[in-house]
């Protein structure tokens, strides 16, 4: 039903007037970003934005020479600064696909039960329980909060509230550490406040994971690339987004057995869930610079530093060169104005 409401919508999209100016057609894609500013084609800004756009493809073509595939694979994999964003790309699919979220929506039934749930018309009520949070927090982070907090921002907070949530249910399998090991286990009454605060937790990475890795491992990816490899590094970015899906959700089940089982048990797995969330916290706030506001064609200047001080500085240093590019085509414009002016007068005082 989705896919054919995406389908349905799609014919009446406007194409992006990147693509459309890396196939020639300028006017066309002027045309389309007034729509889209809904400004004059004239507009000082959207003649800004075409120029930016225009200047950063011919900047890609002289950079390749207008190679095809090769040239295309070497920017990618040769280039410093391309090469660290798939890095980027990349890592945010292997940390997010293992941090649990989707494993939990996966399981969700199994994965209440286990945390004392018990009936099946029990169990699936807070599975669809957790299916409507899950779905209305994605809606309100995608339309509200990412935009207004920041990339970054959104995702460390994301991931913040997935980790608490991940250790505590970790901590209380801990303590009840027959769940899901003994068949027949009956949790005890002095333990039923725990669990349903585990099952509360659970609702609470569902929202951690809506604010951050759900929505940021899109975005990240179709943000950080520039023109020309940009397609073929989503590709890739998606395709590796997929098999570490199906990894996963053919590992966690295999995961949750005891361990005279071969598996590592449910505490060990919710355990191994919790680490992995913090480290891709660390990793976030090491690694992954702020791209909010950002064209395709300014995120170069986020890239411009060592790959070590990125994630770190590379927001502020950027910032800092914007200031200064800003200045200098601010001054152009004027200098441009001033010249056309002169010419003007200088018309007007030959035909007196």
């Amino acid at each position: 039903m989705f896919a054919g409401l995406i389908m349905i919508l799609t014919l009446f999209q406007y194409e992006s007037p990147r693509y459309l100016i890396k196939r020639g057609q300028d006017e066309k894609a002027t045309r389309v970003m007034s729509h889209i500013r809904n400004l004059p084609m004239d507009h000082e800004y959207v003649v800004r934005e075409i120029t930016a756009i225009q200047a950063a493809h011919q900047e890609e073509l002289e950079a390749t020479m207008g190679a095809g595939p090769i040239g295309i694979l070497k920017e990618m994999f040769l280039i410093p600064s391309n090469l660290y964003r798939l890095y980027l790309t990349l890592m945010a699919q292997i940390l997010s696909q293992w941090s649990g979220a989707g494993s939990i929506t996966l399981y969700a039934p199994d994965l209440f039960s286990l945390l004392g749930i018990t009936g099946d018309e029990e169990s699936l009520l807070v599975t669809a329980i957790f299916g409507i949070v899950k779905l209305v927090a994605a809606i309100i982070c995608a339309l509200f909060l990412v935009d207004v907090i920041g990339r970054k921002r959104s995702l460390l907070i994301g991931i913040s509230l997935q980790a608490i949530s991940m250790i505590y249910v970790a901590g209380f399998l801990t303590a009840v550490p027959e769940l899901g090991v003994v068949d027949d286990y009956h949790l005890l009454q002095s333990k039923k406040g725990a669990s349903r605060g585990a099952i509360a937790m659970i609702y609470i990475s569902g929202f951690g994971w809506a604010l951050g890795w759900n929505s940021m491992q899109y975005l990240l990816t179709a943000e950080l690339f520039p023109l020309r490899i940009r397609a073929l590094a989503t590709s890739l970015a998606m395709t590796f987004h997929f098999a570490n899906q199906y990894g996963n959700s053919r590992a966690v089940p295999n995961m949750l057995l005891p361990t005279g089982d071969g598996g590592i048990s449910p505490k060990g797995t919710f355990w191994f869930f919790a680490v992995v969330t913090v480290i891709g916290g660390l990793w976030v706030w090491v690694s992954v610079p702020e791209t909010a506001g950002r064209t395709l064609e300014s995120m170069d200047r986020l890239f411009a530093l060592p790959w070590y001080r990125i994630g770190l500085y590379g927001n502020r240093d950027a910032a800092e060169r914007d200031l200064v590019l800003d200045a200098a085509a601010g001054k152009q414009v004027e200098a441009e104005v001033g010249t056309a002016e002169h010419v003007e007068v200088q018309g007007d005082s030959s035909r007196v």
